[in-house]
């Protein structure tokens, strides 16, 4: 069996994942051999490139900065913490990112994911590219899409590239079934005018069962595709209220086994301990 962790837009809160993902093992008593996330990581090494959004709700909340606070140079007991759990964060590109920092990352690399932290553990999927995650026999096929769509056409760093869509039709023309989609944004068949038509255009092509995305601030919801097959998962973002607590559905566990997949919404009772003031202690 591989079980995976599943959770989106983090901004800034990299340790937070992983100590969830600690906590539930410790709490269901099932191992979890991965953790993936949907974007918006907050990947800012350098104070100076914060984007707007970031450099305005970094002056409420330190824990935006996340990333350069406890992932750039060595913290030792951070470093203790991730080898006793020994996970990976496989993450793809949201829109709040250090895009420049990530495409010198990404170029100076051969293989289709790439590790961005003083550790080893947080890895970056490059757009379009055959992912498979094994363990013993059992193996998960994924593909990673970052960024977000934009029907303007801009072409700043925060959308899909030109590059990335010629990797993504590639992708189409290789491959017939892949057993998910990680994304940051949604795909285009809302009639709001938003989304990305790529991801609807993966999930006509290749037969995918699982599709799970942030960044729209819905609540966590469930719709099968009009393809019949896609099940859509918006994963709630791992955000904190105003009560300092974390929304329901926002940590997913996806397990495969013979083939099977099977979803788990992760209990309050697990979550409900993880508050903004405390977190960082549990």
């Amino acid at each position: 069996m591989i079980r995976i962790a599943i959770f989106a837009d983090i901004h800034g809160k990299i340790l937070l994942p992983f100590k969830l993902t600690d906590y539930y093992q410790k709490m269901s008593h099932k191992k979890v051999d991965a953790i993936f996330q949907c974007g918006d990581l907050g990947a800012f090494p350098k104070l100076e490139n914060l984007d707007k959004a970031t450099l305005r709700h970094q002056k409420y909340d330190r824990n935006e900065l996340g990333f350069h606070d406890d992932f750039v140079q060595e913290n030792k007991e951070i470093k203790n913490f991730l080898q006793q759990l020994d996970l990976d964060m496989i993450c793809v590109r949201g829109n709040h990112e250090d895009h420049e920092y990530l495409d010198e990352l990404e170029n100076a690399s051969d293989a289709p994911l790439f590790p961005i932290d003083i550790y080893n553990r947080v890895w970056i999927c490059k757009s379009g590219y055959l992912q498979t995650f094994c363990k013993g026999e059992e193996c998960l096929t994924f593909t990673g899409i970052g960024r977000i769509g934009d029907l303007k056409n801009r072409k700043d760093k925060r959308f899909v590239q030109e590059y990335e869509k010629r990797q993504i039709n590639k992708l189409i023309k290789k491959h017939s079934y892949l057993d998910l989609l990680i994304s940051h944004d949604k795909d285009d068949s809302s009639q709001r005018g938003y989304g990305m038509p790529e991801l609807r255009k993966i999930t006509d092509s290749i037969c995918i069962p699982y599709h799970f995305y942030g960044h729209t601030g819905e609540d966590f919801n469930q719709q099968v595709s009009p393809n019949g097959i896609t099940n859509h998962i918006k994963i709630k973002e791992l955000e904190f209220d105003s009560s300092g607590s974390l929304p329901y559905g926002c940590m997913i566990i996806l397990e495969k086994e013979m083939e099977h997949l099977n979803l788990e919404i992760v209990d309050q009772k697990i979550i409900l301990p993880f508050t903004k003031e405390h977190w960082k202690y549990l």
